[in-house]
């Protein structure tokens, strides 16, 4: 076992723990000041291309790693794709409907209704520049390529099956093999990543993908699945500004 040709376990599991350590480093670049450049004021705008570099070098590197096939079940998982992204929107939706600008109890925030107005905002540049249409670009780049890639091999190509491999190699367990124990520490995992007032729909959501997986035997199809929702996702974003979805 070498970087280049690293264990299964590694190769399903690394890319997504890389992924999550580059989003942090943003932190540290951050500069909250409203005359400071762009890229100490909003890092994100480089540190999240740079990311994207870094993780498709490491994935295309490992590629012979990963089993995306069968390229089976594509009708279901686009249409669980589409079912997914609305059950995760309606809260957002429903709280623009009954609230609008106005307030409301703090507990509809555990169950999904509250605003998404801040998070990354391509306004940083000038509407319709080369810059504004470059960063919104790269960031679909991100969230329908990269995204989907790592967090589908992390959760169920490795997670699902490390769950029942025990001594064994992850490899030993067919992709796709159910235990309830593998689809509530798989699932309420994935809920639990996400902030509070997304986590019932990313139950919702985490639970459908654990059934492509189970369903179909194969990871394409959950990769599919993930890109789809998350294509739906971004122009929904670029629609009504709610930047805090992404």
């Amino acid at each position: 076992m070498t970087l280049l040709r690293p264990s299964p376990a590694v190769a399903h599991a690394a890319p997504l723990v890389l992924f999550m350590l580059i989003t942090e480093v943003t932190g540290f670049f951050r500069l909250e000041n409203g005359g400071a450049p762009w890229y100490v004021r909003a890092p994100e705008h480089w540190v999240y291309p740079l990311q994207c570099i870094i993780l498709g070098a490491v994935l295309w590197t490992w590629r012979k790693s990963y089993v995306l096939s069968p390229w089976t079940g594509f009708t279901l998982a686009v249409g669980c794709g589409v079912v997914g992204i609305a059950v995760w929107l309606m809260p957002g939706l429903l709280y623009e409907r009954w609230i609008g600008a106005g307030s409301a109890p703090s507990w509809w925030e555990w169950v999904g209704l509250v605003p998404h107005k801040d998070g990354f905002y391509p306004g940083v540049f000038a509407d319709g520049s080369a810059a504004w249409w470059g960063t919104v670009l790269l960031r679909f780049v991100r969230m329908v390529i990269i995204v989907p890639l790592v967090e589908e091999l992390f959760w169920r190509g490795f997670l699902m099956r490390y769950l029942q491999a025990g001594d064994k190699s992850i490899l030993s367990v067919p992709f796709g093999q159910h235990s309830w124990s593998a689809f509530w520490v798989t699932t309420l995992a994935v809920t639990f990543v996400h902030h509070a007032s997304d986590r019932p729909a990313a139950f919702v959501w985490g639970s459908l993908v654990y059934w492509v997986a189970v369903k179909t035997k194969s990871l394409g199809a959950c990769v599919l699945m993930h890109a789809v929702g998350n294509l739906l996702l971004g122009l929904h974003i670029i629609n009504t500004q709610q930047w805090g979805y992404w």
